[in-house]
């Protein structure tokens, strides 16, 4: 395969990743990211699986502990939103390690917390770097993957976040009895601290930002010397997007005409797919031992959940090949209808685990599948700021996800009526999607086109 080339010989850095094949090199990148969303998905959907032994051990009710669950929200909001554009200013690779750092030094410290207090603190700053790691790992994923294989990388990429979910809810209902719920925090604090070393020596900048930042082309062929030898034959590395977009800012661009109805677009299926999310994770443990199952058989159904993520990985072979926007407003409507369907189950517990486990395919591949999405949507100039944004308003959802339950209980709705109010999120979400999909084929729509 040929290279395009640029008129003075130069080659375009999409071009050199889209003519050779997937080097055990990017694998590693691909595996190193996969290690942060699984880590970020454990201590993300850690406190709802202790949720019960906090009420037990610290004698408090359950609407108490909605600010703890809550709080990591709101540093996941607080931190993508910083770490966006600091990305787009100084790097993706930096603001991973030390957002890996973050979040692993404070899950360590949140294991010897004695109140709620206390908990609920040391959550915030967890979610500071919990939401400054996902966007980046996302971000760095993307701008090294060719472009017809893109989404279903990234995808299969982000599928560590529920996995991470998933693994939590089960090892919580092994590690609790055994050492108690101190126990799953430490883990979820240590392994992260051994990850940000790794990601120091091994994982590389991002050859795109760095060309885009006017980055020597030593250092740049460097990194894709590692991809492929024929790296040094290049003159120079070019991207299509620095020479054509000027200076203009990763906040400027995103909020910029050509792309400001599809940001909002995505801000609001972000905001409804973490919605019902969180809403799920946090409570539905919970909820289902009100219904009355056993604590053991809560905590297993309800992990079933967020280990649906890998039908993700066919959501990104269709996006590859299809409409994106329909395929994942597709996952989000049978999203919808699956919840709904879980608040009529309680009580048919082999039913009950085959409705969390479609609920939970169908949610996580497309929520998974949004960052790939935006990913494409944006140009390098505005990538980590765009996808950091849509995942930093989005963890609004997850709050107000947390206290929507809090609240339906405290008004005494019932099972049947709580997944039903949560169900209409992912209505909301598929129209969100089908609006962005129009205003991109409106003739005013972007007047440049995002780098393939």
């Amino acid at each position: 395969m040929q290279h395009r080339s640029a008129p003075d010989g130069a080659i375009d850095v999409q071009d050199f990743l889209d003519a050779h094949r997937f080097s055990p090199y990017q694998w590693l990148l691909f595996a190193l990211c996969f290690v942060v969303l699984l880590l970020d998905g454990f201590d993300t959907a850690a406190i709802g699986f202790i949720a019960p032994s906090l009420t037990q051990e610290w004698g408090v009710e359950r609407p108490a502990l909605a600010p703890v669950m809550s709080a990591a929200l709101f540093g996941l909001a607080l931190g993508a939103l910083v770490a966006g554009p600091l990305s787009d200013r100084i790097g993706r690779k930096r603001v991973l390690v030390l957002s890996v750092l973050l979040f692993g030094a404070a899950c360590t410290w949140s294991a010897f917390a004695t109140g709620l207090t206390e908990l609920a603190i040391l959550r915030f700053v967890t979610g500071l770097g919990l939401g400054a790691a996902m966007p980046n790992a996302v971000t760095l994923t993307s701008e090294f993957c060719p472009a017809r294989k893109r989404a279903m990388l990234t995808n299969a990429m982000f599928c560590g976040f529920p996995l991470g979910a998933a693994l939590g809810g089960f090892l919580a209902a092994w590690m609790i009895p055994a050492w108690g719920w101190r126990s799953v925090l430490l883990l979820g604090g240590v392994a992260p601290l051994v990850a940000a070393v790794l990601i120091a020596l091994l994982l590389p900048e991002s050859v795109r930002f760095l060309v885009a930042r006017g980055t020597s082309q030593e250092r740049v062929k460097a990194v894709l010397r590692r991809i492929s030898a024929t790296a040094d034959r290049a003159s120079a590395f070019i991207t299509r997007e620095a020479a054509s977009s000027g200076s203009t800012g990763g906040v400027a661009t995103i909020l910029s005409r050509g792309y400001l109805a599809g940001t909002a677009m995505l801000w609001l299926s972000y905001f409804m797919g973490l919605a019902i999310f969180y809403a799920l994770v946090n409570w539905m443990p919970l909820l289902l031992r009100d219904a009355g199952l056993s604590a053991q058989d809560a905590t297993l159904v309800s992990a079933l959940f967020p280990l649906g993520g890998g039908g993700a990985v066919l959501a990104g072979w269709l996006m590859d090949r299809y409409n994106a926007n329909l395929v994942v407003a597709s996952g989000f409507a049978l999203a919808a209808l699956s919840v709904f369907a879980i608040g009529h189950s309680a009580h048919d517990l082999p039913l009950l685990m085959l409705v969390v486990f479609v609920a939970g395919v169908a949610m996580n591949t497309a929520q998974c599948s949004l960052p790939a999405l935006a990913a494409a949507f944006y140009p390098t100039r505005g990538r980590a700021t765009g996808v950091a944004w849509m995942m930093g308003v989005g963890r609004l959802g997850g709050i107000a996800g947390s206290f929507l339950v809090a609240e339906l209980a405290r008004q005494q709705f019932g099972i049947k009526g709580i997944f039903g109010v949560v169900a209409l999120a992912g209505a909301i979400a598929v129209l969100a999607l089908l609006v962005k999909l129009a205003a991109e084929r409106q003739p005013a729509a972007r007047s440049s086109s995002p780098a393939a």
